[in-house]
C-alpha cells in the first residue's frame, strides 16, 4: 500500500490514495445516518462478523459486587437461562392466576371451546345447539358430543391444542383455557432466549420477554380460548428456528474459511463462499413444521410462511456475501434456495395435511363424503383419479375461503388494520355490571360497578412501539441490521396481509401474532436509548435512566390495566377512568 508521508517517496510527489466516490444517493442519505456497506474495512474480524459473540457485563461492574472473574462467569452462563425462566415464571403466574375467572363463555369461546372438545373425541367438529352454553357451564357432564358434522371455517390445530386441556381438565373454562395459557407462558420464555440470541444480550432478550408479559393483548388472549394465541406460538417458534438455523449456517461457514497461520484471523474465500454446501439443516425443518401448524391453526399463517422463507434466503444470501461471495446471489440459488424451499413449503404442506387426521379417518366429517358423492353423479371427472379425502379436503377449503373473503357481516367490535398500532377499537369480551354487595363490587359502592375483559394492549407499550417501529425501519434501512429487518418481517408479516381484507370483517385482536416481534422493537430502541458500548459514563447513565422510567411506566399502565383485563369488578367511576379513548367503549 503506497504511504501518503511526504518522505515516503524520495524525489516524488506524494500520491493520496484514490477513493471510490459513492454514488450520489448515497451521498444524500447520509444526512438521515445513512451508512454505507464498508464491511472490508471494518476493524471487527470476519469470524465476529459471521457469529458475533454474546455481550458480558463489564469487569467494573462485577468488581462492585466484589465478584472476581471467575464466578462472574459462572454467573453470566447460568444468566443465560436463569434470567430467562425467572421472566417466564412471572409471566406463568400471571397468566394461571384466576384462570377460570370469568366462569363464562366469553366471546368466540362459544365456537372454539366447544369445536375442540368435540373434535378431541370424535375427531372432527359437531353442530351444538343453539343454547347449550349455559349447560356447559351448570353440569357439563351431562353434555353429550353431537354427533351430526358442524360446519367450521379454521383448520384443526388449535382446536386439537385446545382440547387437550379440556381432556385434561374437563369442560368448563380452565380447562379449554389451559393450554392458551401455558403457550401464551411459553411464548414468553421463547421471547426472551430469541431476544438474547438476536441482540447477543441477555438484558435485552430478558426485556423483550418481559414486555410481553405486561403487554395487556397478549395477557387477555393467553386467558382466553381463542386460536390467535396459539397461532402466535407457532409463528414465534418458526421465527425463533430460523433465527437459530441463521446462527448455525453462519459458524458452517466461518468453520470453512481459510485461517491466517500468524494472526488467527479468518480471510474471506470466494470459492469457499459460493461453493460450500451448508449440510443437514434441521432447525429450518422445525421451522417448516411450525409454519404448518401455524397455517393449521389459522390460514394467515401461510402469509407468515411466505415473508419468513424469503427472509430465510435473504439471511444466506448475506451470510456469503460476508464470507467473501463474489456472486452470493448466484450462490445462493445454485446452493441453498431449493433446499430451503423443500426443508419449509413442502414440509409445511405435509403438517397442515397430517393435522386433518382426525377428520379423514373418520366419515362424518363435514363434506368428509363430497368426492364419494360427486363420484355417484358424474363419475369422478378430471380429478377422479385423486384420493376422495384429498378431493373433499379441497372442496371443503374452496367454500371455507369463499366465507372468509366474502365475511362483511357488520360487528360492534370490528376495527381497521390502520388503527389496530394506536389501540383504535379493541374488543370487549365480556361485560357484567353487579350491583354494590354482589360478584365481588364493593358493598359500599354509591353505583353499580364494572366487570369487563377488554382485549387491549397496554396503551404505553403500544404508544412507544410506534416509535420503536420507526426507528427498525431507519435501522434496517440506513444502517443495513439485519436484526431490525428481522424484526419488521415479523411486524409485517403479522399485520400488512389484514390491509387487502379492509372490506371485511376484522378485529383488533388478531393482530396479538405481532405483539411479540412489537416487544422486540420496543427492547431494541430501549438499548439504544441507553447507548452503544463504549458511550461515555455521563451519556450511559442518562439513556439508564430514561430507559429504565419507560419500561416502569410500562409496567404501572399494565398494573393500572390489570381490572380490565381480569374481569375484577370495579366502581364504574374507575372504570370510566380508565376508558382513555372514547372508541374503547
Amino acid at each position: 500500500m503506497t504511504s501518503t508521508a511526504p518522505e515516503a517517496l524520495e524525489g516524488q510527489h506524494p500520491v493520496a490514495p484514490t477513493v471510490a466516490e459513492p454514488p450520489s444517493w448515497q451521498r444524500r442519505l447520509r444526512q438521515f445516518g445513512y451508512r454505507p456497506d464498508t464491511s472490508g474495512a471494518l476493524s471487527v474480524g470476519l469470524r465476529e462478523r459471521l457469529v458475533p459473540p454474546y455481550a458480558r457485563p463489564s469487569e467494573r461492574l462485577w468488581s462492585l459486587f466484589l465478584i472476581g472473574p471467575a464466578a462472574a462467569d459462572r454467573i453470566w452462563r447460568i444468566a443465560a437461562w436463569a434470567g430467562p425462566l425467572l421472566v417466564a415464571l412471572v409471566a406463568g403466574v400471571l397468566r394461571f392466576w384466576n384462570l377460570g375467572k370469568p366462569h363464562a363463555v366469553i366471546f368466540d369461546e362459544t365456537y372454539y371451546a366447544k369445536d375442540s372438545w368435540a373434535l378431541i373425541n370424535q375427531g372432527y367438529e359437531g353442530a351444538w345447539p343453539k343454547d347449550i352454553d349455559k349447560t356447559i357451564l351448570n353440569d357439563p357432564g351431562a353434555v353429550l358430543v353431537p354427533t351430526d358434522p358442524g360446519y367450521v371455517v379454521h383448520p384443526p390445530v388449535g382446536k386439537w391444542v385446545i382440547g387437550i386441556g379440556e381432556k385434561l381438565f374437563g369442560f368448563e373454562p380452565f380447562g379449554w383455557r389451559f393450554m392458551v395459557a401455558l403457550l401464551g407462558t411459553l411464548s414468553v420464555l421463547m421471547l426472551c432466549r430469541i431476544g438474547r440470541r438476536l441482540f447477543r444480550s441477555t438484558f435485552l432478550g430478558c426485556l423483550a420477554g418481559l414486555l410481553l408479559t405486561v403487554d395487556g393483548l397478549h395477557f387477555v388472549m393467553s386467558r382466553t380460548a381463542l386460536l390467535d394465541q396459539v397461532l402466535m406460538f407457532f409463528v414465534l417458534a418458526a421465527f425463533g428456528c430460523l433465527v437459530v438455523d441463521r446462527d448455525k449456517a453462519r459458524a458452517r461457514l466461518a468453520a470453512g474459511l481459510p485461517e491466517d497461520a500468524e494472526e488467527g484471523i479468518l480471510r474471506p474465500d470466494a470459492s469457499v463462499a459460493e461453493t460450500l454446501r451448508l449440510g443437514w439443516r434441521p432447525w429450518r425443518l422445525a421451522a417448516g413444521v411450525m409454519l404448518g401448524l401455524a397455517a393449521g391453526t389459522k390460514w394467515n399463517g401461510l402469509y407468515i410462511m411466505a415473508a419468513f422463507g424469503l427472509m430465510t434466503v435473504l439471511w444466506d444470501i448475506g451470510a456469503r456475501r460476508t464470507a467473501g461471495a463474489i456472486r452470493p446471489y448466484t450462490a445462493v440459488l445454485k446452493r441453498d434456495l431449493v433446499p430451503a424451499f423443500v426443508s419449509v413449503v413442502p414440509v409445511a404442506i405435509g403438517t397442515y395435511l397430517l393435522s386433518w387426521t382426525g377428520w379423514i379417518v373418520t366419515d362424518k366429517g363435514y363434506f368428509r363424503n363430497w368426492a364419494a358423492e360427486q363420484d355417484k353423479l358424474n363419475g369422478g371427472g378430471t380429478w377422479g383419479w385423486l384420493p376422495d379425502w384429498l378431493r373433499s379436503l379441497w372442496h371443503y377449503e374452496t367454500e371455507v375461503y369463499k366465507f372468509h373473503v366474502g365475511l362483511s357481516s357488520p360487528h360492534t367490535y370490528e376495527s381497521n388494520p390502520w388503527s389496530w398500532i394506536v389501540l383504535g377499537r379493541p374488543v370487549s369480551y365480556f361485560y357484567e355490571s353487579p350491583a354494590p354487595g354482589q360478584n365481588g363490587c364493593p358493598a359500599d359502592a354509591s353505583d353499580k360497578c364494572a366487570q369487563e375483559v377488554l382485549a387491549l394492549g397496554t396503551p404505553l407499550l403500544w404508544w412507544a412501539a410506534c416509535f420503536a417501529i420507526l426507528y427498525v425501519l431507519w435501522r434496517w434501512a440506513f444502517r443495513r441490521d439485519w436484526r431490525a429487518g428481522a424484526i419488521a418481517c415479523g411486524i409485517a408479516a403479522g399485520w400488512a396481509p389484514w390491509f387487502l381484507y379492509q372490506e371485511r370483517t376484522i378485529f383488533f385482536f388478531y393482530a396479538v401474532v405481532f405483539v411479540p416481534f412489537l416487544c422486540l422493537a420496543v427492547a431494541m430502541m430501549i438499548g439504544a436509548i441507553v447507548g452503544p458500548a463504549g458511550s461515555s459514563e455521563r451519556r450511559r447513565t442518562f439513556g439508564a435512566v430514561a430507559a429504565g422510567v419507560l419500561v416502569l411506566l410500562i409496567v404501572w399502565n399494565f398494573i393500572y390495566f390489570w381490572p380490565l383485563y381480569t374481569g375484577e369488578a370495579i366502581p364504574i367511576q374507575g372504570w370510566r377512568n380508565r376508558m382513555w379513548l372514547d372508541t374503547w367503549v
